[in-house]
């Protein structure tokens, strides 16, 4: 394998700091550029040679998922290695659904991390022994999904946020949306969802693994 020209968009500066000192000891890779928000990540991808995208989902401004699916779209030959704070049964069937070449969370091993990377950059899938298998389940399962599932991806993140016991307030500032605009997928999501109160949301979640106890 060739040198592997790696783009990291994250909006923690220690975060992409780690992850520079993590792929140094893979002489191959080397960061040719650092993004701290979807869009920024878009706009480089576009403009810089560029073999592999490491994303982290919780950014600031254009959604993780749909920065995915815009990068997708411009730059069809640039696989996304998902790098997230959030468990695989959160958001690894919808990164990989939405385009995603593989999902590691956070507290992955370095050598995995390196692992991942070198995958995604020869053209193949990097997803864990866990992730194949609920990979293979949704496959099986086919239409018949869980009310969850069928929320958009601004919907599903709020709701995971409301499920955390977050207001409608620290959403908007989290997400850099309006409260209005929160209220709207808040009335969405319960409807689609046909749940009556944030509490019973939680107690949904919980129940699907989508939050920790």
């Amino acid at each position: 394998m060739g040198n592997v020209r790696l783009l990291i968009a994250d909006d923690h500066a220690v975060v992409r700091q780690g992850i520079r000192q993590i792929l140094s000891d893979a002489p191959e890779m080397q960061i040719v550029a650092e993004a701290s928000t979807g869009l920024e990540a878009l706009e480089l991808v576009r403009n810089e040679r560029v073999d592999v995208v490491i994303l982290d989902l919780s950014m600031p401004g254009l959604s993780g998922m749909e920065t995915v699916k815009r990068i997708r779209q411009d730059c069809p030959n640039v696989p996304i290695l998902v790098l997230s704070m959030h468990s695989e049964e959160q958001y690894a069937v919808r990164a990989i659904r939405s385009g995603a070449a593989g999902y590691l969370t956070k507290d992955s091993a370095p050598e995995e991390l390196v692992a991942a990377v070198r995958s995604v950059a020869r053209g193949h899938k990097y997803v864990t022994e866990t992730l194949a298998e609920r990979l293979a389940f949704e496959i099986e399962r086919g239409s018949d999904r869980l009310a969850h599932e069928t929320l958009s991806d601004r919907e599903y993140q709020v709701m995971l946020l409301m499920a955390e016991g977050l207001r409608g307030q620290d959403i908007a500032e989290r997400l850099a949306l309006s409260s209005k605009t929160v209220s709207t997928y808040r009335a969405r999501l319960l409807r689609k969802m046909n749940i009556g109160s944030s509490a019973e949301l939680t107690r949904y979640a919980l129940r699907h693994r989508l939050i920790d106890t």
